[in-house]
């Protein structure tokens, strides 16, 4: 019992609402999904693969002499290309070989003094 019955005043009661369809709470929620889905792809995705599309650009045009910065902070200049692998040489008599795919990046030549 609250104080507005004692002046008289019931209690409203609402109408309940027919039940929703799974069919019609499906398609409510649908262009949700969809928009989660598209702000997924443009923000994630299609960045991701043309990050890469970028790299693999970048290892096929490998050339001997290049001066490469490894994904590890290496840098040197390459000295032999073969099928998966790269030798990079980083001091006088020091020569590494590297999984192509550790190249991060080809800088100018000139830029180390090896």
């Amino acid at each position: 019992m609250s104080i507005l019955n004692l002046f008289g005043i019931t209690d409203a009661m609402a109408q309940q609402a027919p039940p929703e369809t799974a069919v019609s709470s499906l398609m409510s929620s649908l262009p949700i999904f969809i928009i989660f889905i598209a702000v997924f792809y443009f923000l994630l995705i299609r960045p991701q693969s043309k990050r890469a599309k970028e790299h693999r650009k970048l290892i096929d045009a490998l050339a001997k002499d290049d001066e490469v910065i490894t994904t590890g902070g290496l840098t040197g200049k390459v000295v032999d290309i073969q099928d998966t692998f790269v030798v990079v040489k980083v001091s006088k008599d020091v020569n590494i070989t590297f999984q192509k795919n550790a190249i991060a990046a080809v800088v100018p030549k000139g830029t180390f003094n090896i």
